[in-house]
């Protein structure tokens, strides 16, 4: 059993807890952007070995995320919109700008990035701005790290078929454990909020949420691994110890955050 992993992950957690029950959405926003900056970092780490990435404008982007719940709502749409044509155009100006030092491929791997982590990244502030999102962003997490933790007791203590090469480690029985345990975690918690916290959250609609944003995640999951595969590295970092970096610990919970968020706006 990895004890660094149990280790950091029951030293990690509490902070989570303490970040979105006490502080409010402009500190969550900023804490976010923080996130998404060492995430994009070791990303950009990674994508070095094959480009150039053009780092600046990624690091600019994140401190966007700060500012979701200061632009009126009334604009939020059409700002977050412009933003990807936005910076597509200031990307490719750099290869204008330093006459095809920077290359086209650079720019593309510069822009998977920067969609990948931080506008993925911006659904979880969305999410948690919403109303009752204290309540419901717990939803996305335990979809997230549910499905993570339960794949992986399931698959040391049953796993048996490997799923694919892209993770060798992982199981068909983990991941069919992770999705069960998720789902599982989150009727628990809407227990809770149904009974304490007045909400009236249908379980029908719950498990097809878990479901659906379990299997999402683990996709996300497989995508940041086959990244990683691609480069030739085992982690993005060393940054949490048994984890390996931030965009280790939260590749699943980035790829669920905008179907959450949909799914939320029906609930």
């Amino acid at each position: 059993m990895d004890v660094k992993r149990i280790t950091s992950g029951l030293l990690g957690f509490p902070f989570v807890v303490i970040i979105f029950l006490i502080g409010n959405k402009y500190i969550v926003d900023t804490l976010l952007s923080v996130v998404a900056i060492l995430a994009i970092d070791e990303y950009f780490n990674a994508i070095s070995k094959v480009c150039k990435p053009i780092r600046w404008v990624g690091y600019l982007c994140c401190l966007s995320i700060c500012f979701i719940h200061v632009i009126p709502q009334t604009s939020l749409n059409i700002v977050v919109t412009l933003s990807v044509p936005i910076v597509m155009i200031i990307l490719f100006i750099n290869i204008i700008a330093t006459n095809m030092s920077i290359t086209f491929k650079d720019v593309a791997y510069t822009f998977l990035g920067i969609f990948y982590v931080i506008f993925f990244m911006m659904f979880i502030a969305f999410i948690n701005g919403m109303p009752n999102g204290r309540i419901l962003i717990w939803y996305a997490i335990f979809a997230a790290w549910g499905t993570d933790i339960c794949a992986y007791f399931v698959g040391r203590k049953f796993g048996k078929h490997k799923f694919s090469k892209v993770s060798p480690k992982k199981s068909i029985e983990g991941c069919i454990g992770g999705t069960i345990g998720a789902i599982t975690i989150m009727l628990i918690y809407t227990f809770f909020a149904n009974t304490y916290w007045d909400m009236n959250y249908s379980y029908i609609y719950i498990i097809l949420t878990g479901m659906v944003l379990s299997i999402i995640g683990q996709i996300g999951d497989f995508s940041a691994s086959s990244i990683k595969r691609y480069v030739g590295i085992k982690d993005y970092s060393n940054l949490i110890p048994g984890h390996g970096g931030m965009l280790d610990r939260i590749d699943s919970l980035l790829f669920l955050a905008p179907f959450a968020y949909a799914f939320f706006t029906f609930i």
